[in-house]
C-alpha cells in the first residue's frame, strides 16, 4: 500500500514539475535569463561583424532548425546555418558594419525561450552603405546549463519591405546588361513573330499605348500585330538604342530610351526614329515586359511593338 502512495505521489510530483516546466514567464520576470540571450544574440551580431566565422558556429546549436532572410526551405544543423551564411565568414569590406535594437521580448517555458525582436542593421557593399530593418524571432534552449540558440526565422520587418519596393536602386550593371540584352530581344520578337517566346515574356495584363491610333493595346491585339507583320512579308533590318536611361524600384524596372528602326517591306525600306518608355517586372526568376510607351520623332509609319 505505501509503494502505491508512493508512487502515486511521485507521479503527481512530476506532473507539477511537468507543469510548472511549460508555465509561460515573461522576460521580466527571469532578469539573469532574460539578459544572457540578450548578450548571446549581441555576440551573435558582432560575430558577423568582425567575420568570425568559429563564433557564429559556437554560438548555434548543432541541430539548428530555421530561416534566414531569402531562405527557400528550412535550413536544417548548424552546417546548413554555417553554408547560408557562408560569405559572412570570410574577411572583406563587405558585410555589417553595425546594429541598433528596435524591439526586443522574450517568454520562457523552463530551458526554452521564444525571442521576438527588431534591430535596425547597417551594411556595406562595395563602398556603398545600406540600413536595413530585420524582424527576428529567434528560439533558445539551454544546454549544459547555457543559453544557446536553437533556431530562428530571420525576416525583412513590414517596414523594410515597403522601403525596398518603393526606394530606387541602381541596378548592378551585369544585371542591367541583362535586362537590355531582354528589352531588345522583345523588340526583335516582335517583328520576327516568335510567338513562343513573346507569349512567355509578355504577361497577361499587358498595356501599350503605340505611336499611332487613340486605343491602348493589350496583349491580344500585339500578338496578332507581331503575326500580321510577318505574313506581309516585313523584316526587321536593325533596331537601335542611341540613348537609355533606368530606373529601378523594387523588382520594377523602367527603361527610358531613343531608338531607331529600319524595316524591309513589300512597299520598300522604312525607317523610324522615335522614344520608349519601358515596364519591367523580375517575376518567377525572370524578366517581363508588362507594357510601353512609343512616339515617333518625326511621325512616321506605324508598324513596330506598338501597333
Amino acid at each position: 500500500m505505501m509503494k502505491k502512495a508512493l508512487l502515486l505521489s511521485l507521479t503527481l510530483f512530476a506532473g507539477i514539475y511537468s507543469a510548472a516546466q511549460l508555465k509561460p514567464q515573461p522576460c521580466d520576470s527571469r532578469p539573469a535569463d532574460r539578459d544572457a540571450i540578450h548578450a548571446h544574440i549581441e555576440s551573435i551580431f558582432q560575430a558577423f561583424i568582425d567575420h568570425d566565422g568559429a563564433k557564429l558556429r559556437a554560438t548555434h546549436a548543432p541541430e539548428w532548425r530555421g530561416y534566414l532572410e531569402g531562405s527557400d526551405t528550412v535550413i536544417r544543423g548548424v552546417d546548413g546555418y554555417m553554408k547560408s551564411v557562408g560569405g559572412a565568414t570570410r574577411p572583406s569590406p563587405n558585410g555589417m558594419k553595425s546594429y541598433k535594437w528596435v524591439e526586443f521580448d522574450c517568454m520562457f517555458y523552463g530551458d526554452t525561450a521564444v525571442v521576438p525582436f527588431v534591430a535596425d542593421v547597417e551594411r556595406s557593399f562595395n563602398g556603398v552603405t545600406s540600413h536595413e530593418q530585420l524582424r527576428i524571432v529567434d528560439f533558445y534552449a539551454k544546454l549544459n546549463g547555457n543559453w544557446i540558440q536553437a533556431g530562428s526565422d530571420t525576416q525583412a520587418s513590414p517596414k523594410e519591405l515597403e522601403a525596398r519596393a518603393s526606394s530606387y536602386t541602381p541596378l548592378p550593371e551585369q544585371v542591367k546588361q541583362s535586362l537590355l540584352k531582354e528589352r531588345e530581344h522583345v523588340w526583335r520578337a516582335y517583328f520576327a513573330n516568335e510567338r513562343p517566346y513573346l507569349e512567355q515574356v509578355l504577361p497577361e495584363e499587358l498595356v501599350v499605348i503605340g505611336p499611332g491610333g487613340e486605343q491602348f493595346s493589350n496583349r491580344e491585339t500585339i500578338l496578332k500585330g507581331a503575326e500580321s507583320f510577318a505574313q506581309s512579308g516585313g523584316k526587321l533590318v536593325k533596331v537601335e538604342f542611341p540613348e537609355t536611361e533606368v530606373q529601378t524600384y523594387g523588382n520594377v524596372v523602367q527603361i527610358y530610351s531613343t531608338y531607331r528602326l529600319q524595316l524591309q517591306t513589300p512597299r520598300g525600306q522604312s525607317n523610324m526614329t522615335g522614344r520608349a518608355t519601358e515596364t519591367f517586372v523580375f517575376r518567377d526568376g525572370k524578366w517581363l515586359n508588362v507594357g510601353w510607351h512609343l512616339d515617333n520623332t518625326p511621325a512616321a509609319s506605324s508598324a513596330g511593338p506598338g501597333q
